[in-house]
């Protein structure tokens, strides 16, 4: 930023702004906390209930089936309801069925509870509506940066800090039970705290809603095609779960259940398509004003691009430490670091590619993790044993350091697009990391780690390829109050 900008002032509380952004973090942190609570758990779940490797293994399943659709679905609500009621809802809702998970006493109930839960992963969207609303664009970067990173450090909080609370506080046979439920009360309470403190927009600022619900507004007939095929891999990762589910897979589910699975996500498929229609019909007979158009291909090309930056974290985080525990026959603890490693970073990573973004350009930022990354990732295609831990442990670390600021500076242009929906971008980039994290770890169930790392290689490419095209946010964008008036808003 130049000299005449204003310092980002992270600590001074009596900024409102600032006040804004850590009562939104932390909400986000505690949805982490919940969403990823069981995980570090499951050793003390699996002995209390006695469950199977299969039942283990569908939680993982269980885990992101939801939270793909529910972001898009939160991201409507959010832009039609606000921010504030959005997320003092989601986290007593969530908060409630934590507290259901910790009471269940048969896997089907965990199961269900683990499947409900998934909503939590959709909190983060309703935080990137409301930064957005409180930073203006020279600081939406950082802000976002620091809103991303600061709230996805709850899973790592939530891997390190639950067996502790199990065993040494809790204590017992029911630790596992208590430290779950406590999350949810937790959340519970600071829903509460959350509404009370916090309001929408700055005094006296308009808070721009879409003119329809269920779907995104495009502005051009061949943007609505667009928006429909770029729906299709949400869907189709759907049936990817469902499969992983049924007798084909860990047969978890009978064929029949199965079956009823596919036709419930093929009606929603259908269903969602009508809505789209149903939102952008208009553009059939009428043109939308050339000021007040946006180009989808920046919504796509997002989308793609935080499906090889996140989508490949959540995927690399999963594997990582069983890759290296064989290959330096590591300890279950040292395994644990190694895992930690991957994801601590996003402290620092992703307010860094946010506040890159805000100096040098969005789309120089974006570029140049994403080129990072790839060759990261070619590089962790082709790591040995020979090359020792310290150089592996390395490579990863920089490799992680690039793919988390690429996630800020997705989620530091994601603001500038349309400000009425940028609940439902957000969501859908944030479906698209998901969609990636569940197709690279099923491609790493047919082929080796190192094929692995070289597909997530080949889509980091691919995503470098596509963000060439993306726009520059410049200028202004155009939004119509709740009175018809036009009114500009500067995205740079």
């Amino acid at each position: 930023m130049s000299a005449s900008k204003p310092s980002f002032p992270l600590f001074s509380v009596h900024e409102p702004r600032i006040r804004i952004l850590h009562y939104t973090w932390i909400a986000f942190f505690i949805t982490f906390l919940m969403w990823f609570g069981h995980v570090s758990l499951m050793p003390f779940i699996r002995e209390s209930l006695h469950l199977t490797d299969a039942q283990v293994k569908a939680f993982l399943i269980l885990n992101v089936a939801l939270t793909i659709p529910v972001r898009i679905l939160v991201g409507m609500l959010v832009d039609r309801y606000g921010p504030r009621l959005s997320y003092s809802v989601l986290l007593a809702v969530c908060g409630v069925l934590c507290i259901g998970f910790a009471m269940a006493q048969t896997f089907e109930q965990l199961a269900v509870m683990r499947f409900l839960l998934g909503l939590t992963g959709a909190g983060f969207v309703i935080g990137i509506r409301l930064v957005s609303e409180w930073f203006p664009a020279r600081e939406v970067g950082i802000a976002e940066g620091i809103y991303g990173g600061w709230g996805n450090f709850g899973a790592a909080v939530a891997k390190m800090g639950m067996p502790i609370l199990a065993i040494s506080v809790f204590g017992g046979e029911f630790g596992w039970r208590y430290a779950i439920a406590l999350t949810g009360f937790i959340a519970i309470v600071y829903a509460g705290i959350f509404y009370r403190n916090v309001t929408d927009t700055p005094k006296g600022a308009t808070y721009f809603k879409p003119k329809k619900a269920g779907g995104l507004e495009v502005t051009t007939r061949s943007d609505l095609v667009f928006y429909l095929l770029v729906n299709l891999p949400i869907y189709l990762i759907l049936y990817v779960l469902a499969w992983r589910l049924a007798p084909s897979g860990l047969n978890i589910i009978s064929s029949t259940f199965a079956a009823v699975c596919y036709g419930i996500i093929t009606a929603l498929v259908v269903w969602q398509s009508w809505k789209i229609w149903q939102v952008n019909r208009h553009l059939m007979t009428e043109e939308v004003p050339l000021a007040q158009r946006y180009k989808f291909k920046q919504v796509a090309i997002l989308n793609l691009a935080y499906l090889a930056c996140f989508g490949s974290e959540i995927a690399v985080v999963s594997m990582l430490p069983m890759f290296f525990g064989d290959m330096f026959h590591l300890t279950p603890m040292q395994m644990g670091i190694m895992a930690g490693s991957f994801t601590v970073m996003n402290l620092v990573a992703r307010p860094g590619g946010g506040w890159l973004s805000d100096r040098f350009g969005r789309r120089t930022v974006l570029l140049t993790c994403l080129g990072a990354q790839t060759a990261g990732y070619i590089l962790l295609s082709n790591v040995s044993e020979s090359w020792g831990m310290a150089v592996a442990v390395a490579i990863t670390l920089v490799t992680s350091v690039f793919v988390q600021a690429a996630c800020g500076a997705v989620y530091s242009i994601v603001p500038l697009i349309q400000r009425r929906m940028t609940g439902q971008i957000a969501g859908m980039a944030g479906a698209y990391g998901n969609v990636g994290g569940v197709l690279f770890l099923t491609v790493l169930s047919f082929v080796s780690p190192h094929a692995f790392f070289m597909v997530i290689a080949g889509m980091s490419a691919l995503a470098f390829l596509a963000a060439n095209f993306i726009d520059e946010p410049k200028g202004h964008m155009v939004e119509v109050d709740e009175n018809g008036n036009l009114q500009m808003i500067a995205v740079e």
